[in-house]
């Protein structure tokens, strides 16, 4: 409950701040959105390093979420969210307290750090949601970003397909012909990850987690393949 409070005395502040500047409130949330991602990589290292814990597949996932990520806020910047220094400051700043207070809650309880963001990306699927609803004919006249043609369609789709623990690697394969396309595909990142947090919470996470690809060469070698 504590967890879900905080959540939202974040989104509201958040919400408030940036309720007319959507690329701008979208380039606070792509910054803060990837930083969890690296406060469980630079805690699995840790571990790794001090010979307690050596799991090659999460460290892949999520890399490949905060890969994921780094891309949305490469296309907000494009977008110009990041042309004003409040607007950087107030992102960095609340990315560095975010990252230590995910570091130490990740140490206490893997479980509780993943339900955190859980709630974070389905708040984050639900903004961009209804701004695409919203803003649909407008966005569909707009043209792509080049960064989102590269990441989403004519790049190496690896690590794409690698943050997305339900699929099998290459199930999704976006279209990218305007501005609407790119905010359907990062709204739909988005509820990729929850699915993938929602995973991690598994009691049986631990033992049974795998990275897509993974998962997928396992199958195929049970089957003969």
């Amino acid at each position: 409950m504590s967890i879900k409070i905080i959540v939202n005395c974040l989104v509201f502040v958040i919400d408030k701040l940036y309720k007319k500047r959507p690329y701008a409130r979208f380039y606070v949330l792509e910054t803060v959105a990837r930083v969890p991602y690296f406060s469980y990589l630079s805690v699995l290292h840790l571990y790794e390093t001090l010979g307690i814990w050596r799991k090659a597949d999460w460290l892949k996932v999520h890399f490949a979420q905060a890969w994921n990520e780094h891309h949305h806020l490469l296309i907000m910047e494009s977008l110009g969210g990041n042309r004003r220094f409040i607007d950087r400051f107030l992102a960095r700043f609340t990315a560095l307290i975010y990252y230590w207070a995910i570091v130490f809650l990740y140490m206490l309880s893997p479980r509780h750090a993943y339900y955190f963001s859980q709630l974070i990306e389905e708040h984050a699927y639900h903004t961009y949601d209804n701004f695409v609803h919203r803003n649909a004919a407008k966005l569909k006249e707009l043209p792509a970003p080049i960064v989102a043609i590269n990441y989403y369609r004519d790049g190496n789709l690896y690590m794409f397909d690698e943050f997305q623990t339900s699929r099998r690697p290459c199930d999704r394969r976006p279209v990218i012909n305007n501005l609407y396309d790119v905010f359907i595909c990062i709204r739909d990142d988005e509820a990729e990850h929850v699915t993938t947090m929602i995973a991690c919470q598994d009691p049986q996470a631990q033992t049974t987690f795998k990275s897509p690809h993974t998962a997928y060469i396992i199958t195929q070698q049970r089957h003969g393949v």
